[in-house]
This record gives structure tokens, sequence and C-alpha cells, in this order.
């Protein structure tokens, strides 16, 4: 038996077939004109699922836990890095979690976060693997001229519910940090003190306070990591699935 997806920009449909002969897909209505025409022009993409109904199946089971937000979630995430990325994990030694002075952090410090459970765990799990990176979420360290420490990232959630850019204080990111259930991992990275020397502290506020507020940019960062025109796909998927 094999599972085949129809896709427009506009709709996602699926069927499965038992039998090699002629098969016919029926679409009853457009979900607008222009889908009509898009279809006229470029017609219907057809994917072919390679794992056929219950390789797909199977497939699923694999990645559904990755966004359950417990234990069982938890290591649902980190055999999938194990599997599909070579990863390693190493247990820390007591204590689990670290001190950071405000005073040892500087403009321009990195924060790499990866989270292993819940429903930014899986999707950050899914992100490592099409992107090869080892950190699903990153965020900016800022200083202001009294000496007070911020923190520059996207994807913060306002009082709408909506995913924003923002520069928020330090203790604030912080608390939110330690009260999110899904388990982040954080690694403080300093900037070189190379660079650290010729940091541009303006120009880095004057470019955080312009992008604050701003959407997350989901098409942006979806996107990102597809650097090339047909190679960067994690296999079986390719540039047609896009």
């Amino acid at each position: 038996m094999d599972l085949y997806v129809f896709a427009t920009p506009y709709r996602i449909m699926w069927d499965f077939y038992y039998s090699a002969r002629e098969h016919t897909l029926v679409i009853t209505s457009w979900e607008e004109p222009a889908e009509m025409e898009y279809v006229k022009q470029h017609g219907i993409s057809v994917f072919l699922m390679p794992s056929g109904m219950l390789g797909t199946l199977l497939s699923l089971i694999d990645v559904l836990p990755l966004f359950s937000n417990t234990g069982w979630g938890q290591n649902a995430n980190i055999a999938f890095l194990e599997k599909h990325m070579d990863a390693t994990f190493q247990r820390r030694s007591q204590p689990h979690q670290a001190t950071i002075r405000v005073e040892d952090v500087h403009s321009g410090d990195f924060l790499a976060v990866s989270k292993i459970r819940g429903r930014w765990g899986g999707f950050e799990t899914l992100e490592k693997w099409v992107t090869g990176a080892f950190a699903g979420h990153t965020a900016v360290c800022l200083k202001d001229a009294m000496g007070n420490l911020w923190v520059g990232e996207s994807g913060h959630e306002n009082d709408k519910g909506e995913e924003i850019i923002v520069v928020i204080p330090w203790d604030e990111w912080w608390d939110l940090t330690l009260k999110d259930n899904s388990s982040p991992h954080i690694a403080l990275l300093p900037l070189h003190q190379d660079l650290h020397a010729i940091f541009n502290e303006t120009a880095a506020w004057d470019y955080a306070r312009s992008m604050s507020g701003k959407p997350y940019g989901y098409h942006n960062m979806i996107f990102s990591w597809i650097d090339t025109v047909a190679e960067n796909y994690p296999p079986p998927l390719d540039a047609n699935l896009v």
C-alpha cells in the first residue's frame, strides 16, 4: 500500500492506494481562485511517502513523543538526537546548575539554548536535525550605560500571545528560563576578547531597539537553513518538498 501526499500552496491532501493502476484524485472546489490559477500554471505537487503507510506510521511514532512534556518525551528527544545526529550527552557532575554573575557578562556575549522536552523541545530537536546545529535557540547579551544586563531574543510571547522580538532585563529572562518546563540547557559563550575590543555597543543597541516588538519571522527562520538550491536537506527530503 502506497501513501501519497498532494499539495498546492493553499492545501495539503493525502490518499493511499492498494494496487498499481490508474487512480483519480478529485478536487471538488478550490480554496480560492488563485489556487486554480496556480494549478493551471504549475500543476499539483505529488509526493510518494517512501516508507509506505506502515513505515510512515512508525516514523510518526518516532516523532510524536518528541513533543511530550514528560520524562518519556525528554528521553525520546535525546534518543532521536543520538540516532540521527550522532549526538552524545554527558551527565553534568553536581551541581547541575551554574551561577552566572552579571558583572562577568558583557555586550555581545552569546547564549545558546537547547530544549529537549515539550512543544518547543520537539520543535528544536527537528530544527537541530535539519540545520546540523546543537542549539535550538540563541540570544545575545547587551549592557546599557548603567551596567544593567539585557537579553535580546526572538520568539518571546507578548500579552496578545504573539511571538515577537524583545530586549528584556536579564533578571526577567533568567526567571522565565528557570520556570520553563521544557528543560532548557543553556551555554553562555563569551565574545572573544579581540572581538569584544571592537564590538560596537552603540550600533548593537540601535539595531536591537529598531527590531524590538517586531514579529518573530517564522518564514525567515524556516528557510534560513536552506543555503543551497537542492543539497541542504536531511534525507529523504529534497527541494521539491519546499
